[in-house]
C-alpha cells in the first residue's frame, strides 16, 4: 500500500471518529475548517489552476445562507428543497456576474469581484425582508431521515460529507479532457484556442461551479449556526478564502482544506496567545497574522501542500486501456488542392504585415514558407488557422472558405499547428499535454467529468495520445513533466500534440529553431515519415539548409508579399532571392 494511501486512510478514519472523541470546541473548528474548505476548493480551480483571481466568494456563500435562512423562517420549505433554490439563484447570479467580469483581464479582473463582493455584501444588510444588519435568526435544524441534525457534533458528518464530496469532483474534474482544457487557461490559452478549447466557456464554467460550492458552504453555514447576518460575507472574509487557498497550496485540491485548517487554527490560536502575552485585548493577531503569512509564503511561495508532496511520490498510473480507437479522418487523394490563399491582407493600423499573399499547396507535399525576421510569415499561420481575422483575401482549404470561421471551428476540418515559441504547459504530463490536441475528437463535459461518467472516452484520448507519442519517439518519456525536455523534445511534442487532432495538413512554425545538429536531422527524418504517410506539412523555417534538403516548394515572402514560389533549386538559382534574403546560397 503507497505512503498517500495510508495518509488518506489515517485522514478519513480521523474524520470519522473526532467528533465521538473531540471536545466540543475542537469539533466546532473542524467544521469551520470544512466550511472554509468547500470555498477554498472553488478557489483552487477557479485561481489557482483556471488563473481567475476572485476576492467575491464570500458574496456567494452568504447567497446560500440568506436564501435558506429566508425560505425556512418565512415559508417554512425543507432545507434541502432550499439547497436546490439556493444553488439555482447562485448559478444565475454567477453566470451573469462571470459574463461581465470575465470580460476583463490583468487587474481589472480583481478589481472587478471586489467591486461586485461589496455590493451584494450592502445588498444583504439592507433589505428589510433579510432582517437588515441584525440578519436572521431561529433557522431551523435540518432533518436527515428522521435524524435532527441539532449539535455540533450531528452536523460535522453532513458537512465533511459534502466537503469530500468537493473534493472527489474536483479531483475527477481536472483528471479529465474538460480538466486539461481548464488547467490550460493559465498561460496557454492561446494554445489551446488552436486546439479547439472554447476558452471563454470554460472560464465561465469554472467560475460557476466556483460559485456553486460557495453557495452550498453558505447553505451549511446558516443550519449549523442557525442564524445569519451580513458580516461573514464581506470582501473580508473573501479575501481569507483567497489567503486559505493561497496557503495551502493554489493549485492542489487538497491544499484548499490544509489552507482552510492552517488558517482556521492559527487565527484561533492567535486570538488566545497574544491578549496573555500584550496583558490587553485587540485586532493584535491580525498583524501577527499577516507577517507569519508573509514569512510562510516566502518560504513556500506554491504554498504548502508542494512541499508536503515532494514526500509523496505518486504512483505511476498505468496507461488505461482503450476498448476502441478514435475515428481517423478520410485523407485527401494526393495532388488534391489542399490550402489556397487569394489575395490575402493583415493590417495592424498603418502597418501592413502580408500583403495581397496568394499561393496554393497540395496534399502530399512539404511547402517552405521562407523570408526574413519580419517578413509576415508566423502571421500567415495565425490567418489560415482563425487566430487572426484577414484585412482582406480569402482562405480556403479543401476548396471550403475558411477564413470567416473562428479557430475552434478550422481545427476540426483537419488543420492543425506548432508554434514558433514552444507553448506547453510545463507541470502536466507529457501524454497530457499531447492529450489536448484530441480535445475535439472527444465530446464528454464537465459534469461527466466531475461524476466519473467519461472514463471510456478518457481512455481513447489518451491511448490516441500515447500512439502519436510512440510515432514521433517520444514514449519513454510520456510520463514525464513536459517542462523538464530538452528544447528539441518539446518541439517534438508539440508535433504529436499536432498530430493529435489528426489533421491532414501541419503547420510547423520553425520547428528547428535552437536545435542542435543531430536534433535537427531527427526533425528532418520525422517530417520525411509523415510526408511517406501522407501528411502535408505547410513549413516556417529559417534555417536554410534544413529546408532546402526537405521540402518540395518553397514561397518566398519580404515585407509581407511573395517575392518567389517554385523549386528549392530553382529559388536558390533567383537573383531577387539571392540579392534579398538568401545571400548567395547555392
Amino acid at each position: 500500500m503507497s505512503r498517500t494511501r495510508v495518509v488518506l486512510g489515517v485522514f478519513l478514519a480521523f474524520i470519522l471518529v473526532a467528533p465521538l472523541v473531540l471536545p466540543a470546541f475542537h469539533v466546532t473548528l473542524l467544521n469551520y475548517i470544512g466550511l472554509y474548505g468547500i470555498v477554498a476548493l472553488g478557489l483552487v480551480l477557479l485561481t489557482g489552476v483556471g488563473g481567475l483571481t476572485s476576492f467575491g466568494q464570500a458574496a456567494f456563500v452568504g447567497m446560500g445562507a440568506y436564501t435558506t435562512a429566508y425560505l425556512t423562517t418565512v415559508y417554512g420549505v425543507s432545507p434541502w428543497l432550499t439547497l436546490l433554490a439556493g444553488l439555482a439563484l447562485t448559478f444565475a447570479v454567477s453566470f451573469f456576474l462571470g459574463f461581465i467580469s470575465l470580460r476583463l483581464s490583468g487587474h481589472y479582473l480583481p478589481l472587478g469581484t471586489i467591486a461586485w463582493g461589496i455590493s451584494l455584501y450592502y445588498l444583504f444588510g439592507n433589505m428589510e425582508f433579510l432582517g437588515g444588519h441584525n440578519g436572521i435568526s431561529s433557522i431551523p435544524a435540518i432533518n436527515f431521515f428522521g435524524l435532527a441534525l441539532d449539535s455540533a457534533r450531528k452536523f460535522d458528518y453532513l458537512i465533511w460529507t459534502l466537503t469530500l464530496l468537493a473534493l472527489l469532483s474536483i479531483h475527477n474534474l481536472l483528471d479529465s479532457r474538460s480538466g486539461r482544457a481548464i488547467r490550460a487557461l493559465k498561460g496557454g490559452g492561446q494554445m489551446a484556442e488552436s486546439f479547439g478549447v472554447d476558452t471563454a466557456r470554460m472560464k465561465i464554467i469554472i467560475f460557476v461551479y466556483a460559485a456553486l460550492l460557495a453557495s452550498m458552504s453558505g447553505w451549511l453555514y446558516a443550519h449549523l449556526l442557525r442564524f445569519v447576518n451580513p458580516t461573514p460575507f464581506s470582501i473580508n472574509a473573501g479575501i481569507e478564502y483567497l489567503f486559505m487557498a493561497v496557503v495551502g497550496g493554489a493549485a492542489s485540491v487538497w491544499g484548499a482544506v490544509v489552507g482552510a485548517g492552517i488558517l482556521t487554527i492559527l487565527k484561533q490560536w492567535l486570538q488566545d496567545l497574544l491578549p496573555k502575552l500584550l496583558g490587553q485585548s485587540g485586532n493584535f493577531e491580525m498583524i501577527v497574522f499577516g507577517v507569519l503569512l508573509v514569512l510562510l509564503l516566502q518560504r513556500a511561495r506554491e504554498g504548502v501542500m508542494p512541499l508536503v508532496l515532494r514526500y509523496f511520490r505518486a504512483p505511476r498510473r498505468p496507461l488505461p486501456a482503450a476498448a476502441q480507437v478514435l475515428p481517423q479522418r478520410t485523407r485527401p487523394a494526393a495532388g488534391e488542392t489542399l490550402l489556397e490563399l487569394r489575395g490575402t491582407r493583415k493590417a495592424f493600423g498603418g502597418l501592413v504585415a502580408v500583403n495581397d499573399l496568394s499561393f496554393a499547396m497540395s496534399s502530399g507535399e512539404i511547402l517552405g514558407l521562407i523570408g526574413p525576421n519580419g517578413a509576415g510569415k508566423s502571421t500567415v499561420f495565425d490567418l489560415v488557422t482563425g487566430m487572426l481575422a484577414l484585412t482582406g483575401g480569402e482562405v480556403h482549404f479543401r476548396g471550403e472558405r475558411i477564413d470567416i470561421l473562428s479557430a475552434r471551428a478550422i481545427v476540426p476540418r483537419g488543420l492543425a499547428r506548432t508554434f514558433q515559441h514552444v507553448h506547453l504547459l510545463p507541470a502536466m504530463s507529457v501524454l497530457e499535454n499531447v492529450a489536448i490536441g484530441a480535445h475535439l475528437r472527444g465530446s464528454k463535459g464537465v459534469i461527466s467529468a466531475a461524476l466519473r461518467l467519461e472514463r471510456t472516452e478518457e481512455a481513447m484520448l489518451l491511448a490516441e495520445a500515447a500512439r502519436q507519442l510512440e510515432r514521433v519517439g517520444l514514449a519513454a518519456s510520456m510520463h514525464e513533466q513536459a517542462g523538464s525536455l530538452a528544447l528539441g523534445q518539446q518541439r517534438i511534442l508539440e508535433i504529436a500534440r499536432a498530430l493529435c487532432a489528426d489533421p491532414v495538413l501541419l503547420l510547423l512554425d520553425e520547428p528547428a529553431a535552437g536545435l542542435r545538429y543531430r536534433e535537427k536531422r531527427a526533425l528532418a527524418e520525422l517530417l520525411r515519415k509523415l510526408k511517406s504517410e501522407g501528411m502535408s506539412i505547410l513549413l516556417v523555417e529559417h534555417d536554410m539548409d534544413f529546408v532546402m534538403k526537405l521540402v518540395d516548394r518553397l514561397v518566398v515572402m519580404d515585407f509581407g508579399e511573395k517575392l518567389a514560389e517554385g523549386m528549392p533549386q530553382a529559388i536558390q538559382a533567383n537573383p531577387v532571392v539571392l540579392e534579398a534574403y538568401l545571400g548567395g546560397v547555392k
